[in-house]
């Protein structure tokens, strides 16, 4: 988690919403890591997970990432949840909860939903403080208001 959230930081350098993600394989080690490009890309798909995602099924040349553990700074949104399902990632575990717009327990349970045909072992609540406080610090921020006279 702790190399997730360095690739948070890029997020933020740049101008982005610090969510970063890593995927991790048995055998392979570090496969991937992404960060929110949305703002750099214009992309509305160009989130954390998505990018690691592209990234380590091009390093195993296959879409299915059965073996792979995918470690995100942020609980992964619904769009992020359905990638994942698809991907067939084995397990997701992720630091803080999004009660806005997350998608494995604070909106829903996609990864986990027993009417899919995969379903992911997820892990909550991994380093949260520091990956809340990130996030936190970073729209705090955005919000600063300008000295009143």
């Amino acid at each position: 988690m702790t190399l997730a959230l360095e690739a948070a930081a890029q997020a933020e350098n740049e101008g982005d919403v610090p969510v970063g993600c890593v995927i991790v394989h048995p055998d392979h080690g570090l496969l991937a890591s992404g960060y929110n490009r949305r703002e750099v890309n214009q992309d509305p798909t160009a989130h954390a997970e998505v990018i690691a995602l592209r990234e380590a099924s091009a390093r195993l040349g296959r879409w299915r990432l059965s073996d792979c553990t995918v470690y995100v700074t942020l609980e992964p949104c619904f769009m992020c949840a359905g990638a994942l399902v698809n991907a067939r990632v084995a397990r997701v575990v992720y630091a803080a909860t999004d009660a806005k717009a997350g998608a494995c327990a604070s909106l829903a349970n996609v990864l986990e939903d027993a009417r899919l045909n995969h379903r992911c072992q997820v892990n909550a609540g991994v380093l949260e403080d520091k990956a809340r406080l990130q996030l936190q610090q970073f729209f705090r921020s955005r919000r600063k208001k300008p000295p009143q006279e």
